[in-house]
């Protein structure tokens, strides 16, 4: 495939947005490696790579200034660019079906350009571009090949993510997804629930179930029913052990889906629901059918089905039209709510949605100190939700890159089954558990953004089957013989694993 007839060519992906952005970056890795692309080699740090031969940026359109970070980072490529002969550049997603030829006007050396809708035509793409010496544009409008039947390369051997629909019928005023995304498309349960158990076959033990909206899950096939019963479904999947999903919408979310919560229990106790504000004037001007009282009851029902449950959501500060009256409604809300964590926004305008052209922007500086207001009360009250952890005894499944800090501290890191970030000592003369194994750890301080347990006695670890795929994993990249029976075959190798505990 390359000039240098001796090699694969390389590939790198770069991600910029949300979870389903994750997710199709990975479904683009897939098709990259099937087309016979190898993934560019890592310093070993983790961040750093070779300089691939071809560079992938799937962009999202909804993040503030979206397009000035994806411009910068052509602009530093076209150099590159220059210096390494054969060298591709690739732009898809949410910006590049929004923006479409503006790109190449912009950034004439970049390669190819796809939406959202064709995301298993980019190997083709490539070739066709290197073919013809000229830069391919392809930005279909309708959804062309379902994302989740495109080949997949796991960034994690012990989770995955599940695509139940893509696409959105609401009509937030602030939201230009349902425009780039399409109108919604609901996946056929067996096939999600196949999907499902070929990533568990694969090792997989946890699976986040994505959507525009889930809990609208089977407009399409007349079931008002059919996320909770998906939930339940996947209740029977032999080996699979945490299930989550992102996002619902509080207009749509019925009692049935806190009930399959509650009663299966591999779904576990955490759930993301956007707030967005906490006004009902606001919240009416930004086209979302719900009001707070609403709001604020779906919490007090999944909290008496669920007690432990954690609770996350979206707020935008600075809608237009905003008043401190309103404002302080929103702050009313989240000292109601009691989130464990909030994703804050500060509102700014998306050119093609309605609320760009309302009147009543607000000013920036107004905005800036309404979101600061925001911050310090959320972070008031994570800090406390975090400390009544404290004594708690966690199950974590223990991760890779969590813990950005975890060199120097001697820890490891992974989340409970609440989705909290879990630091944990190794101490001295513990066994050490793999990434995707599980620990039974004791929380002993909290912290505004994760939890700290440390112990002076060994770790109570459950050696597991995506633990085991870890090892196959490492095995096959060192060219190791893999094991052939859960818990057999060659054990990790300690890279002196410490086992000192400095504070974090």
């Amino acid at each position: 495939m390359d000039t240098v007839a001796s090699r694969p060519r390389t590939y790198e992906v770069r991600t910029y947005g949300c979870q389903m952005n994750v997710h199709d970056s990975e479904r683009l890795s897939g098709s990259l490696r099937a087309a016979g692309y190898v993934a560019a080699a890592s310093s070993g740090t983790g961040s750093e790579h070779e300089q691939a031969d071809v560079v992938v940026i799937n962009t999202c359109a909804v993040r503030e200034n979206a397009d000035k970070r994806l411009y910068g980072n052509l602009g530093r490529l076209a150099s590159i660019k220059r210096d390494h002969p054969g060298m591709q550049i690739a732009v898809g997603g949410c910006l590049a079906q929004k923006d479409k030829d503006v790109i190449l006007e912009k950034a004439p050396w970049v390669d190819v350009v796809f939406g959202t809708h064709n995301m298993g035509s980019l190997p083709a793409l490539l070739e066709r571009a290197r073919h013809n010496g000229e830069a391919q544009l392809e930005i279909l409008e309708s959804l062309e090949v379902f994302p989740s039947t495109l080949p997949t390369k796991r960034e994690s051997t012990s989770s995955g993510w599940v695509s139940i629909s893509v696409g959105c019928n609401n009509t937030c005023t602030f939201c230009i997804v349902p425009s780039l995304r399409g109108k919604e498309k609901d996946r056929r349960p067996g096939d999600v629930l196949a999907e499902i158990q070929a990533l568990v076959d694969d090792g997989a033990i946890e699976v986040t179930l994505l959507g525009q909206n889930v809990n609208s899950y089977g407009v399409e096939f007349g079931d008002r029913q059919a996320f909770g019963k998906l939930l339940r479904a996947t209740g029977q999947i032999a080996g699979l052990e945490r299930v989550r999903f992102t996002s619902p919408h509080p207009a749509a979310f019925t009692d049935d889906v806190i009930a399959a919560m509650a009663e299966t229990p591999n779904v576990m106790p955490q759930l993301h629901m956007p707030l967005q504000s906490g006004s009902d004037r606001v919240l009416k001007a930004m086209r979302r059918s719900y009001r707070s009282e609403r709001f604020l009851g779906i919490l007090d029902r999944v909290r008496a089905a669920i007690p432990h449950a954690a609770i996350s959501t979206d707020i935008i500060v600075g809608f237009p039209g905003e008043t401190e009256a309103d404002f302080q409604d929103t702050l009313r809300v989240v000292e109601q709510a009691r989130f464990a964590t909030a994703f804050t926004f500060q509102y700014s305008i998306r050119p093609g949605t309605p609320a760009a052209t309302m009147d009543e922007q607000l000013p920036k500086q107004v905005v800036q100190e309404r979101y600061e207001r925001l911050i310090a009360l959320q972070e008031r009250i994570t800090a406390e939700e975090n400390a009544a952890q404290v004594g708690r005894t966690v199950e974590v499944l223990v991760a890779t890159g969590e813990g950005k800090k975890d060199d120097s501290t001697h820890r490891l890191s992974g989340r409970a089954e609440d989705s909290r970030l879990v630091h944990f000592g190794v101490p001295a003369g513990s066994d050490v558990p793999r990434p995707g194994d599980v620990v039974s750890v004791e929380i002993t301080r909290s912290a505004p953004h994760f939890l700290i347990a440390d112990s002076d006695a060994p770790l109570r670890i459950r050696r597991t089957r995506a633990g085991d795929a870890w090892d196959t994993a490492q095995a096959e990249s060192c060219g190791v013989p893999s094991p052939t029976e859960p818990g057999d075959g060659p054990r990790p190798v300690s890279l002196g694993l410490p086992t000192l505990r400095v504070g974090r």
